[in-house]
C-alpha cells in the first residue's frame, strides 16, 4: 500500500497519557479494590443519574466506557464498585505530573487533566531513555503508571501512547506508519467520531491505511474541505500543528442533570440562574468576558435542543448574563419534562486589566514671598 502524501518533516514530540487516571488514584487510596471492576462517576451511586468518568481496565472488559450512564454500567457489571468523582485530588496529582514534565522541557502543551505533549527534541537523550526516565519519575512521585508515545508529530505521538497501554512506551518513526498505524481502525484517528466512521464504512473504508489511499479531493467533497483534508493528511501521518503552550478557552459552561425529571418552569429558571452565576464567577476568576450565551435543555426522552443569544458587549457580569440566559430559556417549548439544563458562554475575550489608581498627592500650599 502506498500513501499519497509523505510524512511531515521530523520533529520529536512526546505524548504522556495517565493510565485509567481517576480509577488508578482511587485504587491507591483503596488497595483492597485492586483487580476488581471499579467505576468512577457522579456521586458514586449507580441508581442516580450520572455518567462514567473513567473505569478500571477490569471494568472496561465488561464494555463499560467513559460517558456511559451509570445505570447502564451497573447493568453491564452488577458487581462493579462505584465511587464518586474527587476532582480536587485528581487535579492535585495532575499538577505533580505536569510539574515533572515542565522540569524536563519548558515547551509543554497541557492537553487535559491526564495528558500532555512535550517537545522532546534537543534534550540530549535517546527517545526511549527519555520516556523511561519520565515514567520512573511519575511513578516515584505519584505511585501511578503512565503510557508514553514519541513520534515525529503530535498525531503520531498520541497514537503511539495508545498502542501498548497500560504502562506502555512506544517510539514511532516515519517508517512505522504502514506497519503500526495503517492496520488500526479509522475510529482511532482524532476527528473520527461515530458519524464519520459510519460514512467511511459506507465508502468501504475501515482502516487508517484504507483511508490513506483515498484521494484528497474525494474526501473533501464527502466531508467538507477542512475535515476532508485533515482526514487525508492524518491517515498519512501528516500533522504540522505546533505545541500550544498558552491555551485560551473558546467557551465555558456548566450543566446539571436532575435526579428526577422537572416540569416546573420556576425550578428550571432558578437552576439555570445558579449555573449562570457559577459560570460568571469562573469568567471573572480567569479574566475573560463572553459575547454569546447558549442554553441547553435535554428532555426526558433524551431529545436535546439549544437556544443562544449574542450580547451587544462582551461581559462577565451575572446581571448581564443571567437575563440573556433566561431569555433563551423562554424560547423553549415546555411541553415535556426536562432531564438536564445547561448554560455555555462563548466567543471569549480577555478582559482588559484594570489600571491601578494612583493616590493623588495633596498639594502643598504656595509659599508667600515676604
Amino acid at each position: 500500500m502506498e500513501s499519497g502524501t509523505p510524512v511531515a518533516r521530523s520533529r520529536l514530540i512526546l505524548h504522556l497519557d495517565m493510565d485509567a487516571f481517576f480509577a488508578a488514584i482511587e485504587l491507591l487510596r483503596r488497595p483492597e479494590l485492586a483487580g476488581k471492576p471499579v467505576v468512577i462517576g457522579g456521586h458514586g451511586d449507580p441508581r442516580e443519574r450520572g455518567v462514567v468518568s473513567t473505569a478500571s481496565y477490569e471494568a472496561r472488559d465488561y464494555g463499560i466506557l467513559s460517558g456511559m450512564p451509570l445505570r447502564a454500567a451497573l447493568r453491564l457489571c452488577p458487581r462493579a464498585v462505584f465511587l464518586p468523582v474527587d476532582f480536587h485530588e485528581y487535579l492535585r496529582v495532575s499538577a505533580i505530573v505536569k510539574g515533572i514534565l515542565r522540569r524536563v522541557s519548558p515547551v509543554m502543551e497541557d492537553a487535559g487533566i491526564d495528558e500532555c505533549y512535550l517537545d522532546a527534541g534537543g534534550l540530549g537523550l535517546p527517545p526511549a531513555e527519555l520516556a523511561a526516565r519520565i515514567k520512573r519519575s511519575v511513578r516515584e512521585a505519584t505511585g501511578l503508571s503512565c503510557s508514553i508515545g514519541i513520534g515525529p508529530n503530535k498525531l503520531l505521538a498520541k497514537l503511539a501512547s495508545d498502542l501498548d497501554k497500560p504502562d506502555g512506551l512506544t517510539v514511532l518513526g516515519a517508517g512505522d506508519l504502514e506497519r503500526r498505524i495503517w492496520p488500526l481502525p479509522v475510529r482511532k484517528l482524532p476527528g473520527v467520531g461515530p458519524k464519520t466512521e459510519l460514512r467511511l464504512h459506507r465508502m468501504g473504508v475501515r482502516t487508517i491505511g484504507e483511508l490513506a489511499v483515498q484521494p484528497a479531493q474525494l474526501l473533501e467533497v464527502a466531508f467538507g474541505r477542512a475535515h476532508g483534508r485533515w482526514l487525508h493528511e492524518a491517515a498519512n501521518g501528516v500533522d504540522e500543528r505546533p505545541l500550544t503552550t498558552r491555551w485560551q478557552p473558546k467557551s465555558m459552561g456548566h450543566e446539571l442533570t436532575f435526579q428526577h425529571d422537572v416540569a416546573d418552569p420556576k425550578l428550571l429558571a432558578s437552576t439555570l440562574a445558579q449555573l449562570v452565576r457559577a459560570v460568571a464567577a469562573h469568567l471573572r476568576r480567569d479574566g475573560y468576558r463572553a459575547r454569546s450565551v447558549t442554553v441547553k435543555l435535554r428532555y426526558a426522552d433524551f431529545e436535546t435542543h439549544t437556544r443562544d443569544k449574542t450580547l451587544g458587549v462582551p461581559s462577565s457580569d451575572p446581571q448581564v448574563l443571567e437575563p440573556a440566559a433566561l431569555e433563551c430559556l423562554a424560547r423553549f417549548a415546555m411541553d415535556k419534562e426536562v432531564r438536564l439544563v445547561g448554560v455555555r458562554v462563548g466567543a471569549l475575550q480577555r478582559a482588559p486589566r484594570k489600571r491601578a489608581l494612583r493616590k493623588a498627592r495633596p498639594r502643598r500650599p504656595a509659599r508667600r514671598r515676604p
